[in-house]
């Protein structure tokens, strides 16, 4: 029998983060060692009054009925988290969806929102999703790329016209991933102005809004004067309060476009398990303190695979956001091949930068997903192995 496959799943493929997953587990079958740089999943846990808080609710015979929608409760803690982190004032019954995770809201989004001929702008390098979910709306996506020389912001102004009489959106991300840029406000009041002139509707992927070092304030597009206009933001309990696997999100700004996302969503899903929705209401009410403490940890980890790559050789930023480094590969060779090599040669696993488009090629991204002392160790591999295996090139310097 011919099993029946939609043109749509046609451009798409199983990915380098498949090839790389398979890959581990042969090494690991084989009886190597691997420490995993390649997936930024939390390897934190959540703070202990969420624990607790879920422990309680997921006892709770009562809350094991659909959900239907998200809980009034979520929608206010959310729009309340917002005014006191970033001083964006939402109206919760209209500006605010609770997400099944930002990659589900992600995914549907332009499901809701294009048609086929439309065009949509997307980060390359960008997180895979942004130009899957383009694609499965049957519409185009346009790479805007995201290079060192403009410290990975776009340039708008090398967009060509027809594109722009096409382009019904466009997606952001700030701080970033893979790149670990930040955005100011002078780019995000460049963005509305942009969206403006050409009727074209802001996607900003927040995800990583808790995790920016160094005593740096994360800025969310909706402070801007006018974005609520024109986009909205996305944003996660993922790797803000650790809670990757509870799959709890939201998106927040443009009435009118958060309305399209909630009628496509009600004929897709019956909401989330109401324990998670419960505990996700403690976690956005909580003191800023149970998440914040993370960061300390997330900066020792940082400085300690910077420190242990530059003693190898291997100088890398500095990253301000986010958990991942993303870094120039040090190698004459590609980033497929040096990230394959490490993997096999070294029990270092990390991500290829073109697994993320063009523009990544030549860089790898990293996770900073284990302890220091993890960490150490594996700055202690890759050092052996550039000594072994790889001719150096020129070290990476840092964008001034």
């Amino acid at each position: 029998m011919k099993i029946p496959m939609a043109n749509r799943l046609a451009p798409l493929s199983t990915g380098i983060f498949a090839e790389l997953a398979a890959e581990k587990r042969r090494l690991l079958k084989a009886g190597r060692d691997v420490i995993d740089l390649s997936v930024g999943s939390p390897d934190l846990p959540p703070p202990p009054l969420i624990l607790d808080k879920m422990a309680t609710y997921v006892a709770n015979p009562d809350l094991y009925s659909y959900s239907i929608s998200g809980i009034e409760a979520f929608q206010h803690a959310a729009a309340s988290f917002y005014q006191a982190r970033y001083g964006v004032s939402l109206d919760p019954q209209s500006e605010v969806l609770q997400l099944a995770g930002t990659q589900e809201g992600l995914s549907h989004l332009p499901l809701a929102m294009l048609n086929e001929g439309d065009v949509a702008l997307v980060p390359n390098p960008g997180y895979p999703i942004y130009e899957t979910s383009v694609r499965l709306a049957g519409a185009t996506p346009y790479s805007l790329p995201l290079r060192e020389e403009r410290n990975f912001l776009p340039d708008f102004d090398a967009i060509p016209g027809d594109i722009l009489e096409r382009t019904k959106l466009m997606i952001l991300n700030y701080p970033g991933n893979p790149v670990t840029a930040l955005a100011d406000r002078s780019f995000f009041e460049e963005v509305v102005t942009f969206a403006r002139r050409h009727h074209i509707f802001v996607v900003h992927d927040f995800a990583y809004s808790e995790l920016v070092f160094d005593g740096i304030r994360p800025i969310s597009f909706l402070a801007v004067p006018g974005a609520k206009e024109v986009g909205v933001e996305f944003n996660s309990l993922s790797k803000t309060f650790n809670m990757a696997g509870c799959r709890v999100g939201y998106i927040c700004g443009n009435a009118e476009g958060i309305a399209r996302l909630s009628m496509l969503k009600s004929h897709m899903d019956f909401g989330n398990f109401l324990p998670i929705q419960w505990a996700a209401v403690d976690a956005l009410t909580a003191p800023s303190e149970v998440f914040e403490a993370q960061l300390s940890e997330y900066v020792k980890r940082r400085d300690a695979l910077r420190d242990g790559l530059a003693e190898a050789g291997w100088t890398i930023p500095t990253t301000r956001a986010t958990m991942f480094v993303w870094a120039r590969i040090p190698a004459a060779v590609s980033s497929r091949e040096f990230a394959f090599s490490l993997l096999r040669e070294a029990g270092v696993a990390c991500t290829p930068g073109d697994a993320f488009g063009s523009e990544g090629e030549g860089y790898v991204r990293m996770a900073l997903v284990h302890p220091v002392e993890k960490l150490q160790e594996a700055a202690h591999r890759v050092s052996r192995f550039l000594e072994s295996t790889v001719e150096r090139t020129t070290s990476y310097s840092e964008p001034r």
